[in-house]
């Protein structure tokens, strides 16, 4: 009921500045006022990925707590993984406001917020203080400071660091608001990156798998070259994709021409056509995760069957709410039921 009196309250949030509404809804997940979601999630949407047990494969991606202020709360709305972050060694403010802009013609986003965010040390608290077992499996998003000089040092001491408390751990190296980070998914700095910071998860107790979020707008010969650089080292998968700096003509909304990153709607058709370009090249080797423009069931199920195990939604869950997340859920469960699907893992890459 919460849930859904929060998402019906989403067009009065969406009045106000959206960082500023960003910030008031991480605040009322904290206060409680998005309540959970108690039911039980369909058998059908379970599954095994990355060593680990997803109750469902519905997931937030990163950027939306950067911090990692609400976990808990997100988690009891009923997403199967969590993905907190970006978060940097050191504490920065990120660019100058304003950086978060809502195209609601085209029900996307558009964001330059550069990596703001409170710090590793602070970053670490949260995760150590959230009551074990958490309710859905934990993510840890990790990038560089705007000023760093040092990745291939800089990812395996975050890796380090968030390694004791996360269930996987992701290399942001494809947000386009850091000066120079999209540079860092060339063959030669990616694998410098990927050889460090996995010597580092060697040398841990616990060792959550790392995966590589990429960027959508990638040559084919770039592509090509990021997937066997992860297929040749102890890489567990791709998330698939980060937003994208280009701009469809489709885009009807006077913000349409802001610089940084777009999200949302408009991302679903070239991320899941990056999607299924990359589960052929990886041969089912790489557990992938979908990003873009994921709202419903049917476009998570587009995901799935273009190679995706797990999705995750930002945008999309930014405009409905809380409410988005059963509805997902129960639209997967009966669309696989609609094609005959007795196991969620039968329908990954079934369109690929």
């Amino acid at each position: 009921m919460r849930a859904a009196l929060a998402s019906a309250l989403m067009p009065l949030i969406r009045g106000l500045d959206p960082e500023t509404a960003h910030d008031l809804s991480l605040r009322a997940l904290n206060w409680g006022l998005a309540g959970q979601d108690r039911s039980q999630d369909d058998s059908l949407l379970a599954l095994h990925a990355l060593g680990l047990d997803f109750r469902n494969p519905i997931g937030l991606a990163a950027g939306f707590d950067k911090n990692a202020v609400a976990v808990l709360p997100l988690m009891r709305l009923g997403f199967g993984f969590v993905e907190a972050g970006t978060i940097t060694l050191r504490p920065q403010p990120g660019n100058p406001k304003p950086r978060l802009f809502r195209l609601e013609e085209d029900r996307a986003v558009i964001n330059r917020f550069g990596f703001n965010n409170a710090g590793i040390e602070a970053y670490v608290a949260k995760l150590a203080a959230l009551p074990r077992p958490l309710p859905a499996v934990l993510g840890a998003n990790i990038g560089i400071n705007k000023d760093s000089q040092t990745p291939e040092a800089d990812y395996p001491a975050l890796y380090t660091r968030v390694a004791p408390l996360a269930d996987y751990v992701t290399i942001n190296v494809s947000s386009p608001n850091t000066p120079g980070l999209r540079d860092l998914q060339g063959e030669a700095r990616l694998a410098a990156i990927l050889d460090a910071t996995l010597a580092a998860r060697a040398e841990r107790k616990k060792r959550p798998p790392v995966l590589v979020k990429i960027a959508p707008d990638l040559a084919d010969a770039a592509v090509e070259a990021i997937v066997q650089t992860c297929l040749d080292r102890d890489v567990a998968g791709l998330i698939i994709s980060n937003t994208t700096i280009a701009r469809p003509d489709s885009l009807r909304s006077p913000h349409k021409a802001e610089t940084g990153g777009l999200s949302g709607r408009p991302l679903f058709t070239p991320s899941t056509e990056l999607l299924r370009r990359v589960h052929r090249l990886s041969r089912g080797r790489l557990t992938l995760i979908g990003a873009g423009g994921v709202e419903s069931g049917e476009t998570a199920y587009a995901k799935i069957k273009a190679g995706a195990s797990l999705v995750q939604t930002y945008a999309g869950f930014a405009y409905a709410g809380p409410a988005l997340i059963p509805r997902i859920k129960r639209e997967l469960a009966e669309l696989l039921r609609r094609d005959g699907v007795k196991n969620l893992s039968d329908a990954i890459g079934a369109e690929a």
